[in-house]
């Protein structure tokens, strides 16, 4: 194994159309914690306790979805969580949330163990939410 200058992620930054939208659904949907914020710049820093996000409200009003066959950048955000009931408590407390977008319910990612599911939260991030038993 080599040794890496890096030692994992400090937190990921996502610009999203409504910074509102999004805060709440990282807060009272998925259980998050807010810990900072920046309101010269809309932001506002989230956390579960293991990862950091920073949600950056979008200035222009003409945007466009993320497009991963044209765009370069961010495909989605992964979330891990450590059982597959936690994944279905997930999908359960997401699935009817405002603007939520479900691109698919919890299943086997190919041909399994790993279970997962696709959302768009509400300010138009594509989310991930996985269970890996292994």
């Amino acid at each position: 194994m080599t040794s890496a200058m890096t030692k994992g992620v400090d937190h990921i930054g996502l610009t999203v159309s409504d910074l509102d939208a999004s805060k709440g659904f990282f807060i009272c949907a998925l259980g998050w914690e807010q810990f900072g914020g920046n309101p010269d710049y809309p932001s506002a820093y989230v956390t579960d306790g293991y990862t950091k996000v920073t949600l950056w409200e979008r200035k222009a009003e003409d945007y466009r979805p993320f497009d991963r066959h044209k765009n370069i950048g961010l495909h989605h955000l992964a979330l891990k969580v450590p059982t597959s009931d936690d994944l279905n408590a997930v999908f359960a407390a997401v699935k009817d949330w405002p603007g939520v977008e479900i691109e698919f319910a919890p299943e086997f990612s190919g041909s399994g163990p790993k279970e997962h599911f696709m959302i768009r939260e509400p300010g138009g991030t594509r989310l991930e939410v996985s269970f890996d038993p292994r």
